[in-house]
């Protein structure tokens, strides 16, 4: 074994801690998502523990793990925009010791978020999104009735939710008048 390539192993282990994804990457911080790809290809070849299993050393072994986990860690925030975004936001701060990790808290935050996002847009229940969602479909086909009918039925529950109130509003402007006493 070189001893070159066990000292930047070491050297790697020991500065790991201080460094942020990119810089575990050895990338730009503007760097695409094609180039964090091969960089991520790059550095698990050259750390993937397989290639020094057969160090004599454990405590070299368990250096290389740690290397190439965190390769592993970094390439799963960085290739995510949004992880990468909330990630750039957090190391560009001022706490950006303490957020050089994306911990798994943060990522259930993240996914919170999104869903919370998602609901707002569709839905807070899984009837009244489903009804919303057959409701868009007949305003789309220009089946009025229809399209009011399950609006009137989302809003039974979510109440309160102004996108159904605001599309019903439309669907009843859109609907054609009808004289009921009119012989057709």
């Amino acid at each position: 074994m070189d001893i070159q390539l066990i000292m930047e192993i070491e050297q790697r282990a020991a500065a790991l801690d201080g460094l942020d994804y990119f810089e575990v990457l050895r990338l730009p911080r503007e760097a695409g998502a094609a180039e964090v790809k091969a960089a991520y290809y790059r550095e698990s070849r050259a750390f993937h523990p397989d290639r020094f299993a057969a160090l004599p050393s454990p405590e070299l072994r368990e250096l290389v793990g740690r290397v190439y986990r965190r390769v592993n860690e970094a390439y799963t925030v960085l290739r995510d925009d949004a992880k990468r975004r909330k990630y750039l936001a957090d190391v560009s701060g001022p706490e950006r010791a303490a957020k050089l990790r994306f911990t798994e808290a943060e990522e259930a935050a993240l996914q919170d978020e999104q869903k919370r996002k998602l609901e707002e847009q569709l839905g807070q229940t899984p009837n009244g999104r489903k009804l919303y969602a057959q409701a868009l479909a007949d305003v789309e086909a220009q089946r009025w009735d229809a399209a009011e009918r399950a609006l009137r039925s989302a809003l039974m529950y979510e109440p309160a939710n102004a996108r159904f109130k605001e599309l019903l509003a439309r669907v009843e402007k859109s609907k054609p008048k009808v004289d009921p006493y009119k012989i057709r």
